[in-house]
């Protein structure tokens, strides 16, 4: 059945168990349980603040006539 038989994750589970003990992998779930309702805070945080309000600039115009550019003499 390969990989994704249930009697290989039980012995995966065994040997994890043996390697890393009962009391560390319960603290690594407590560990990634805290970082995860961190995160979410944070994401909820950052939602439900507001957004900088955006000044207007006053409208500046420059009041003249366009002159053409003098064009430079090509080389061919």
């Amino acid at each position: 059945m390969g990989i994704f038989d249930w009697k290989h994750w039980i012995v995966l589970l065994g040997v994890v168990v043996l390697v890393f003990g009962t009391k560390k992998l319960k603290n690594l779930g407590g560990d990634l349980g805290e970082s995860i309702k961190g995160f979410r805070k944070a994401m909820s945080d950052e939602e439900q603040a507001p957004a900088p309000a955006v000044q207007a600039q006053p409208n500046h115009s420059v009041d003249g006539q366009a002159q053409p550019a003098h064009a430079a003499p090509h080389k061919d």
